[in-house]
């Protein structure tokens, strides 16, 4: 049995056009095990994303990004504008697991976790279909002509499109605003919060036009991800494939001898990226196995196993040995637990407060007969969410007067304040010339020193 898959000279995606313009995608319905499992994930996820800014952790909201006062509030930790370089952890940490995920099982996060795909299967399509009927009804539709129906129907959808992009919009002002800040201003004017107002209409242009219109063009055009995909996988990846050995070749249920595939398209009319799984993989698939639910719907029907669509690695589609274990894996699990440990360090290592010794910017020596007055500033910048008290104190060189008018400092949450201390030396005074300031933290009874030559 030859099990080529025969080639195409079609646009990798229905999306596509031959001529290169965009043609709409309406994907087919599927129900299988996939499906559902996507059906109780994608309302999960929604929710796990609006409800971090109402759930107070230690105080405050779970997340929240305070930008006018520079404060970062994540799941009971505090941080500032001094703790950025934390950020780096976060960013690269993320990015690296999707590398993992990756070479493990290929593009999952796409299929199941990427918000473009969670908003658009799990919000918008399902208004789409809850308006205009199935993928058939609405292709049938669109290739009549323009009725009061059909004109009704299109207002109606984008009206709710807008409708729910305003208030994805508000979900992700509260992230920046608190959620209580939020409700009190959509009860107000837009003329008294300009700048948040601004933002909302500008968030929510955006989603409507990506989620109400732009959708799959952005897993095509813009998301690199799917580039990266040749470099990501191997043959032991876990993906979504066809099994090409034994589907080809294709043929019609009741015709001559072939392969399990009755080339029904079934898979391609339920792919949300409009491509055919069976010419290979592609960069458009986003792993989302609504063709592996259609194909086996129809393996079913035809008295067939199903799995001719399935997850499984190209060794694997091949009828070859499979190998999870492999050198890769283990060098990504070294590297994911040195980063890991490097984030923990970072986070725990964090100084709760920080305490500097400068010089004042004003005189900063006078001499006075045989004395030298040696003016200076501590500073404080608390970086905990309650208000602190500090306690001061200051080594000198011997015989030297030190003058520090607020020894016992109260510090509200992340406040920073500025402090004056002398020291009186003699001129003529030997030794090591220098100050050490020491910094108490009268809660944690962490201390913070700082060094200031004389």
């Amino acid at each position: 049995m030859d099990a080529t898959v025969p080639p195409t000279t079609a646009p990798s995606s229905r999306a596509l056009r031959p001529d290169g313009t965009r043609a709409r995608i309406h994907p087919k319905e599927t129900n299988g095990r996939y499906t559902r499992l996507q059906q109780w994930l994608y309302p999960a996820l929604i929710l796990f994303y609006a409800a971090l800014p109402w759930v107070p952790v230690g105080g405050h909201p779970a997340v929240w990004i305070d930008i006018p006062q520079r404060r970062f509030y994540l799941f009971g930790l505090t941080f500032n504008s001094t703790d950025f370089y934390l950020v780096f952890f976060i960013i690269s940490g993320f990015a690296f697991s999707l590398v993992v995920l990756s070479a493990l099982v290929g593009r999952v996060w796409c299929g199941y976790a990427c918000p473009q795909t969670v908003y658009i299967d799990g919000v918008y399509r399902k208004l789409e279909r809850l308006v205009e009927g199935t993928a058939r009804e609405r292709q049938a539709r669109e290739q009549g002509p323009w009725t009061a129906e059909r004109v009704a129907r299109k207002a109606l959808k984008h009206v709710l499109f807008v409708l729910v992009s305003l208030l994805i919009a508000h979900v992700f002002l509260a992230y920046f605003a608190t959620a209580e800040d939020v409700l009190e201003m959509m009860q107000r004017s837009p003329l008294e919060n300009p700048t948040p107002f601004a933002w909302v209409m500008a968030i929510t242009g955006l989603l409507y036009f990506n989620f109400g219109w732009f959708r799959e063009q952005f897993c095509l055009v813009l998301c690199p991800y799917g580039r990266m995909q040749s470099v990501l996988v191997d043959r032991d990846t876990v993906t979504v494939g066809y099994d090409a050995l034994r589907g080809e070749p294709r043929g019609k249920l009741k015709g001559e001898a072939h392969g399990d595939c009755v080339d029904c398209r079934m898979c391609v009319q339920a792919c949300p990226t409009g491509i055919d799984i069976r010419n290979g993989m592609q960069m458009e698939c986003i792993a989302c196995a609504h063709c592996v639910d259609a194909c086996n719907e129809v393996m079913v029907k035809i008295g067939k196993p199903t799995g001719l669509i399935r997850y499984d690695s190209l060794a694997g589609l091949e009828h070859a040995k499979r190998q999870f274990w492999r050198p890769r894996v283990y060098g990504y699990i070294v590297a994911g637990l040195a980063g890991l440990t490097a984030l923990t360090l970072a986070v725990n290592h964090r100084k709760a407060f920080e305490a500097n010794l400068l010089w004042a910017q004003a005189a900063p020596r006078t001499v006075q007969g045989e004395q030298v007055v040696h003016r200076m500033v501590v500073h404080l910048n608390s970086k905990t969410a309650e208000a602190r008290t500090y306690q001061l104190s200051l080594d000198a060189p011997e015989g030297a007067q030190v003058i520090l008018p607020t020894p016992a400092p109260t510090l509200e949450p992340f406040g920073s304040v500025h402090l004056p201390v002398m020291v009186v030396t003699s001129k003529t005074s030997g030794g090591e010339r220098k100050v050490t300031l020491h910094a108490k933290d009268s809660v944690t009874g962490e201390v913070r020193s700082a060094v200031l030559k004389l």
